[in-house]
């Protein structure tokens, strides 16, 4: 960014973020158990009706509700229907079957009386109270009919929407695919986890962060690559990314140094490199390449984890029609400076129900204090000063 010129705000490039991660959605078909969370591709209609056939709301006795109409009526029992498949014999005037919660209630039959208001004496059902015609039987369809919407589209599936899905004898559902990510991490100091760092190097912690929080946030990695500061090599990544993924985050590479290969790769590409109004994670880039966004957060990994945090989870987790993070206002409980003209993201763990203390320094690279962290402490850009008692947003993280 050169002197003098524009340093977007936090909200300005979050709404550029918004504008950039628009994808066009695929849709795919998962079996029940696999589909809790997602969210349904089209309205799904009932195949059948609900119920399926007429049964019994209680285990009791079905009868005629004319041969009640006086009472005491006494009615000879003449079998009995337990909730198992087939079709019972009609009901004779006259007379009344024992029928168990969820049988079929027979044709003839057109109440059923609650096992506890009748008296059995001698294999005859004595009943004190008359009933209504339709008292205690589930018409058929009278949930739903066959070719009724059952579920519209756009509906996160929780487990009451799975138990109505099985109930109609839906197997599967088509749902949105979710958001495909490609991760590039860079820089020839880095070192995977579990390896002997040679000297200068340090361990890749920003590869396992952007993918457990894309994944957090309802998206699938499909790639995960960490390459060196060779440009070649950047090049051939990125194109394995964008030929794979709907949207590519990389982290690293774009300061205004020398050997940064991510901003020396994408600016000839139209990549836009900026710093933005923001501690940490001020430098940023942004790029279309072959129609995919790619995403470019610095290399410090407290940078690039409040960065995923603020520019990219949120809009995957709409996506997937997850909560969006909470934010409360909670009371400091220290004395907090901040930097002039930067939206300040500082490190914080909950006390209490409403209170926040700060855990550690504002550096880029205190991943153990982000670590012992639960929230971030967000300081507007106007904010230089505030004081033990005074009130702050926070995010949960």
């Amino acid at each position: 960014m050169r002197i003098g010129q524009h340093r977007p705000s936090v909200d300005e490039h979050a709404a550029l973020m918004r504008s950039l991660l628009v994808f066009e959605r695929r849709t795919e078909t998962v079996a029940l158990d696999e589909a809790l969370g997602r969210i349904t591709a089209r309205a799904v209609t009932s195949p059948v009706d609900l119920p399926l056939f007429r049964n019994s709301q209680m285990d009791g006795f079905a009868v005629r509700a004319s041969d009640i109409a006086a009472v005491p009526a006494k009615l000879p029992i003449v079998g009995e229907i337990p909730a198992r498949p087939g079709q019972p014999a009609p009901l004779a005037p006259g007379t009344a079957v024992r029928i168990m919660t969820g049988a079929v209630v027979p044709d003839g039959a057109d109440a059923v009386v609650p096992v506890e208001d009748t008296t059995v004496v001698d294999g005859v059902a004595v009943i004190e109270t008359p009933r209504v015609v339709g008292e205690y039987v589930r018409d058929r369809g009278s949930d739903l009919r066959a070719g009724d919407e059952l579920l519209p589209a756009a509906t996160v599936l929780r487990s009451r929407h799975l138990a109505a899905l099985a109930a109609a004898g839906i197997a599967s559902v088509e749902v949105l695919a979710p958001v495909r990510v490609a991760v590039i991490t860079t820089g020839a100091e880095l070192a995977a986890p579990g390896v002997d760092p040679q000297p200068g190097q340090v361990y890749d912690a920003n590869a396992i962060a952007i993918v457990s929080a894309v994944r957090a946030a309802g998206a699938s990695v499909v790639i995960s690559a960490r390459v060196t500061d060779d440009h070649d090599t950047f090049r051939a990544a990125l194109a394995a990314a964008t030929d794979a993924a709907d949207l590519v985050i990389t982290s690293g590479g774009i300061s205004m140094g020398d050997y940064e290969v991510v901003r020396e790769v994408l600016e000839p590409l139209g990549a836009t490199v900026t710093t933005i109004a923001m501690q940490p994670g001020g430098p940023q880039a942004t790029a279309v390449i072959d129609g995919v966004p790619v995403i470019s957060f610095p290399g410090n990994p407290v940078s690039t984890q409040i960065s995923v945090e603020m520019f990219v989870a949120p809009v995957l987790r709409e996506l997937a029609g997850l909560p969006a993070a909470r934010r409360q206002s909670r009371v400091l409980d220290t004395d907090v400076r901040s930097v002039p003209g930067k939206r300040q993201l500082l490190r914080g763990r909950a006390v209490g129900e409403d209170g926040v203390t700060v855990v550690g320094g504002p550096s880029s690279h205190l991943v153990a204090g982000l670590a012992a962290s639960d929230l971030l402490i967000d300081i507007p850009e106007a904010t230089v000063q505030l004081r033990k008692g005074d009130t702050v947003e926070t995010l949960a993280l």
